[in-house]
């Protein structure tokens, strides 16, 4: 497996987003005007710091799956340029069916024995680099081969390009991990691949429509806060869940079925969650599917309004909000700086011709004054509680010797 022959290029222009729209589809028009949007525009690429020099790259795999009742080219055709699959009648027939394909990897069991739940969390098929990786490509294929058998080096395949490299933190976003990269690819013929996944991972192929509908199934995954703050400290732990309840984040359910499955299956029927990072990305690749600068990408309904943005829905997504009401409020009081990045981000997404304006990385930006925000708004809200705390017990000695005398 090599990845010189399948390197994205950067050079191809857009065609006409009302062109494109002449499709016998329109999710398939919005997907080839996405695409070669994606070819036609450098991705943001972030240098490793030579404190942190970890590197990660996932792949994004699309397909169109051909009605079962159109006639199919044979398959030793040449295969098709990415302007060319798009006008292949297979493709266009009104029953063909875009799909994204996502991983489910079973969670090790539980050593106390708490009861599992039947959320799913899924992601996309990537790892780290390891010497020897050429680049984030090739980190992307070689782990794509070890983890599921598929083999994106073939000719059933086209990388047509990167999303925007990744900067992936943790402690609250204080510190930084590895960078993440990217990559997009075509599977550009009919026929069904065959896959070979490790016994602890599910494929999923979810259909394109369910994540480009307009009024998606919106739930939530609970993280629990006391981890990231204090891992060691059971006893710390427990004081900062009561004092700061937890972190919720967005998530969209996936409808999943058996023939959209491959990989291992087990009795219970997990609910499969799409949130966080693999979201983020998700919405970023959806996000190129709308000829700007209407975009109508699947907006989460911001109930409380925890930062004043009904904008800049893949960034904004994947933010927690916060079991207490009031940690949510200090968020929005310190998130000045916050909203200020989020309204630069969509106007630079907004903006049809590449520029150095959308080039600045607003993803680190956001996520560093979002968590900033976060971190100021916690030392408040503990100080707030320690006050309180307090004062109740003074007036509580006071009660008890007033009451005593």
């Amino acid at each position: 497996m090599t990845s010189s022959s399948m390197s994205p290029p950067f050079a191809v222009p857009v065609r006409d987003a009302e062109a494109v729209v002449g499709h016998k589809d329109e999710l398939v028009a919005r997907l080839s005007y996405g695409l070669q949007r994606l070819r036609a525009t450098p991705p943001r690429l972030i240098a490793s710091p030579p404190t942190q020099p970890r590197r990660a790259a996932v792949a994004l795999i699309i397909r169109v799956v051909p009605d079962p009742s159109f006639p199919l080219p044979p398959h030793d055709a040449q295969p098709p340029t990415l302007s060319e699959f798009f006008e292949l009648d297979w493709v266009n027939a009104p029953n063909a069916r875009p799909e994204v394909l996502f991983l489910k990897r079973s969670s090790p069991a539980d050593p106390a024995g708490t009861p599992q739940s039947n959320e799913a969390h899924v992601s996309f098929p990537g790892g780290r680099m390891e010497e020897g990786d050429e680049n984030g490509l090739y980190t992307a294929m070689r782990q794509t081969w070890e983890e599921i058998g598929l083999d994106l080096a073939e000719r059933d395949f086209l990388c047509v390009g990167q999303l925007d490299d990744r900067e992936i933190t943790t402690s609250l976003g204080k510190r930084l991990l590895m960078i993440l990269s990217p990559f997009v690819f075509l599977q550009v013929t009919p026929a069904q691949c065959s896959v070979d996944p490790l016994p602890e991972i599910a494929l999923h192929w979810i259909p394109l429509r369910t994540l480009t509908s307009s009024t998606p199934t919106w739930s939530s995954v609970t993280a629990d806060i006391s981890i990231r703050m204090a891992p060691r400290y059971p006893l710390l732990r427990r004081i900062i869940q009561l004092l700061l309840g937890s972190m919720k984040f967005a998530a969209i359910v996936l409808n999943d079925s058996p023939s959209s499955s491959s990989g291992k299956r087990t009795q219970r029927q997990d609910t499969l969650k799409l949130w966080g990072l693999t979201l983020g990305m998700t919405l970023d690749l959806i996000a190129l599917l709308n000829p700007p600068p209407r975009p109508t990408l699947p907006l989460e309904p911001d109930e409380d309004g925890l930062l004043g943005l009904e904008m800049a829905p893949s960034m904004a997504s994947v933010f927690p909000r916060f079991s207490y009401p009031d940690v949510n409020f200090w968020i929005w009081v310190f998130g000045r700086r916050y909203r200020a990045v989020m309204r630069g981000w969509e106007t630079a997404m907004h903006t049809s011709e590449v520029s150095e304006h959308r080039r600045v990385n607003w993803i680190g930006q956001a996520v560093n004054a979002f968590y900033g925000a976060v971190r100021r708004a916690l030392v408040v809200v503990i100080v707030l509680r320690a006050i309180g705390l307090l004062i109740a017990l003074g007036v509580g000695a006071w009660w008890v010797f007033a009451t005593g005398d």
